[in-house]
């Protein structure tokens, strides 16, 4: 899941070199924060991560107008800059961080808890952008279960922020006429990689800070004016409007399969640069509007409400710490809103603004001493989290046995980097000779899609030993005759090679093609079916698994420590039961192809929440464990679920 950047938000922007004061700017932030909470608490606001984008833009406006004023008058200092980046970030965070780790320890699982202790540690250390790049990926435990995971971007602003004052300092010392070529230069090329690490590997382009740059760049670029100042009153009102449009539109259009950052990315950093160029030079109605007090307020608070808001979406996901509420219930969002502001203005009042200002401002020295020992409290608590191996005294033995899998290491059953492509698998990774090659001796079927067709390979491989199960999968990949353009570069790959060279040639007894399908996709799916049936192949549809909405491993677990073991049932999505039965009616009358249900085989009557005794059916929400794939493949076949070998 996608999530905000800090910016310099939390407090009107006074640094030493006196910058003049923008309430239109802290309007912006408003926007920004509210956008971001809005994708995150699941409105319509479906590109709501673009906020990080529009803070970032803010960042290096403010951060740069700084420093260069500074320098221009002799009187910067990289140690008085840094203890203004303490002062602004670290004693809230620490705040945060402190009560997440009480959260952590009444909510989280011993697996659970020593993920959340590396993350503490990352998050201190200004790395959690690296952190959370290494776990990226489909299987990952879903973001909504990482409480730390929005300090993504306050590392990256931090690192950022270590080279661009020493950068600066080098250009004005050796080719100080050159400062103005060297930032459009280094805007441009950090443009440039981060459009190819789109697409090429989207994760590292999302998380690493040299790859974000140029956004905060073109901040700097507004703050130095070095683009054609906006003089007239129309000229702002056209620019400020156009800008929010850009915000906007990205907010309500943009979707987590968008290709992001990359050229996406331009629409709100565009926006933002336009509407903060407009405030250079004289209002606008867009600046008055973002300068309006309730608007300035949120603005004020944002660093601090951004901090907050993402704890209480995940320790409500993880234990419903709000309300025993379903997640798209309006009382809820509300609720998570309401207090979600009450922590951001509580952290703005007592926290933030003493460290920055009044007679409660400590000195220099109180201030490393008090950050300090704060520092040394989070690592204390994260090194403890993970050399205790989560504090598993905490729950009963039968809870703990089932809540491992939430750390299931699933890349044997998948055939993960072989055949199946995870996310960051390259098409070359998928080995053709392994995958795609005929046994002459037996039936040959190939099993083809994504991630929901991949969990079927290893029982469907133990069940049916009569039968060779080819394989050709990949992690968010509809492998389909139209692959989208969203879909990873190694996906599209995959299926260009299958439907262009391989299935055409292929010698097939059947393909077994499943996927996480929705009402969507069956437009794509009737074309897909009616590909290979022209190609003359046998088709096994696999309809919809059975989903929970939570991981099912902590289902059980929770069940396990609270004697609850009805609690479990009222986490399954309706959706999937309604969509198999419309699946198996089109298989049926439309398209005239066998249908093997999960349902069926997993749901009679009531669904299957244990492969074994103490092995979950699944281990994250929709995908199955090894003893899972082997007990729906033999449910299959006392059905009669694959006619082929009849």
């Amino acid at each position: 899941m996608r999530v905000m950047g800090e910016g310099s938000h939390g407090g009107k922007s006074k640094p030493s070199s006196k910058l003049n004061y923008r309430s239109d700017v802290d309007g912006l932030r408003a926007v920004a924060v509210l956008l971001v909470i809005g994708g995150h608490f699941r409105t319509h606001l479906s590109g709501g991560y673009i906020g990080v984008d529009v803070f970032f833009v803010i960042s290096g406006y403010l951060i740069s107008a700084a420093i260069l004023k500074e320098m221009a008058n002799g009187t910067f200092s990289i140690v008085s800059f840094y203890e203004r980046r303490i002062r602004r970030i670290f004693p809230a965070l620490i705040v945060m961080l402190l009560g997440t780790c009480a959260l952590a320890y009444h909510y989280l699982f011993p697996t659970e808890m020593v993920d959340f202790g590396r993350s503490l540690l990352a998050a201190m250390l200004s790395v959690s952008n690296f952190f959370f790049w290494h776990e990226a990926g489909y299987f990952d435990a879903p973001s909504a279960y990482k409480p730390l995971l929005h300090t993504w971007s306050l590392a990256v602003e931090e690192q950022f922020y270590i080279f661009f004052p020493i950068f600066l300092v080098l250009i004005r010392k050796t080719a100080p006429h050159r400062l103005k070529a060297a930032i459009f230069a280094v805007t441009g090329i950090t443009f440039a990689l981060a459009v190819y690490y789109t697409h090429s590997n989207a994760s590292e382009a999302f998380f690493f800070a040299p790859l974000r740059a140029w956004e905060l760049l073109l901040g700097t670029i507004v703050s130095q004016r070095y683009l054609p100042s906006i003089r007239t009153a129309i000229g702002r009102n056209v620019a400020s409007a156009v800008g929010i449009l850009l915000i906007i539109a990205a907010g309500f259009f943009y979707t987590p399969q968008t290709s992001f950052p990359g050229f996406s990315a331009l629409a709100p950093c565009i926006g933002a640069a336009l509407i903060i160029a407009a405030g250079e030079t004289g209002q606008s109605v867009v600046g008055s509007l973002l300068s309006l007090r309730p608007v300035v307020w949120v603005g004020l608070i944002s660093y601090s409400l951004y901090l907050w808001h993402w704890p209480v979406l995940v320790f409500q996901n993880v234990g419903a710490m709000v309300a025993p509420l379903p997640e798209d219930d309006r009382r809820l969002k509300l609720a998570m809103l309401a207090i979600s502001m009450l922590l951001g203005y509580l952290s703005w009042r007592f926290v933030e603004t003493p460290f920055r200002k009044g007679r409660l401002r400590p000195n220099t020295r109180s201030l490393f001493i008090i950050n300090g020992l704060g520092f040394a409290a989070i690592l204390a608590i994260g090194f403890a989290a993970i050399a205790t191996h989560g504090v598993p005294q905490r729950f009963p033995t039968d809870a703990l046995q089932v809540a491992k899998y939430l750390n299931y290491d699933k890349a044997g059953p998948f055939r993960q980097g072989t055949c199946f492509l995870g996310s960051d698998d390259s098409f070359s990774n998928f080995q053709q000779a392994t995958c795609l090659a005929n046994d002459p001796n037996r039936k040959n079927i190939l099993i083809l899609g994504d991630s929901q067709a991949a969990q079927a390979w290893f029982g469907m491989n133990q069940v049916f030993p009569e039968v060779h199960f080819l394989q050709a999968t990949g992690s968010a990949c509809p492998i389909w005759v139209h692959t989208p353009t969203e879909a990873p570069a190694s996906c599209r790959q995959l299926a260009k090679f299958m439907h262009q060279t391989y299935l055409p040639a292929a010698h097939l007894n059947g393909v077994l093609l499943g996927g996480r399908w929705g009402k969507d996709h069956l437009t794509d799916l009737d074309e897909q079916i009616r590909f290979l049936q022209h190609l003359g192949l046998e088709i096994y549809l696999v309809g919809p698994m059975v989903e929970w909405d939570q991981p099912e491993p902590r289902l059980l677990g929770i069940a396990l420590r609270d004697r609850t073991p009805e609690s479990v049932a009222k986490h399954l999505f309706a959706w999937p039961s309604e969509l198999d039965n419309n699946l198996r009616v089109l298989a049926r009358d439309k398209w005239h192809v066998h249908y093997i249900s999960y349902f069926e085989n997993l749901c009679t009557p009531s669904c299957v929440e244990y492969a074994a005794p103490g092995v979950p059916l699944v281990f994250d929400g929709h995908h199955m464990t090894a003893e899972g794939s082997v007990l729906f493949a033999r449910n299959v076949r006392t059905r009669g679920g694959l006619p082929i070998l009849q």
